[in-house]
């Protein structure tokens, strides 16, 4: 099998990934993925395309992440590993499409209006 390459996007996080088989290392900006997300929640976040086809231990991931935070960037990295395994297996398109992982999430951040403190808030109004 040759080198299978997918993108993934979230908020303003970019993620490139590279799989190829081996043994189900994950390297993140040449980091171990332990070593990127010490936290286990986002660590389940970027495992959950491989651990719903059973292929954790079948394929090496190598990611490039850039902008964003660890959030927005575990997410846009779980969105590219589930089009990268599209690619390397069709059948796999339906299970992964009903579990959520293909489609892209949009929200983005709401600009801060002039004469607002926010995007929303308002500064405090006094009728005196």
């Amino acid at each position: 099998m040759e080198i299978v390459n997918a993108t993934g996007r979230r908020k303003s996080a970019i993620a490139r990934v590279y799989v190829t088989e081996g043994t189900g290392k994950i390297t993140i900006n040449k980091k171990d993925i332990n070593e990127y997300f010490p936290s286990a929640i986002l660590r389940f976040v970027v495992k959950q395309p491989l651990e719903l086809l059973d292929v954790a231990e079948k394929y090496d991931i190598k990611a490039v992440l850039c902008g964003g935070g660890f959030t927005g960037q575990s997410q846009a990295l779980r969105l590219a590993i589930s089009r990268a395994l599209v690619e390397i297996n069709a059948e796999d398109k339906k299970t992964l499409k009903t579990a959520g992982f293909l489609t892209r999430d949009s929200r983005r951040v709401e600009r801060k209006k002039p004469g607002q403190p926010g995007a929303r808030r308002r500064f405090q109004f006094s009728k005196r």
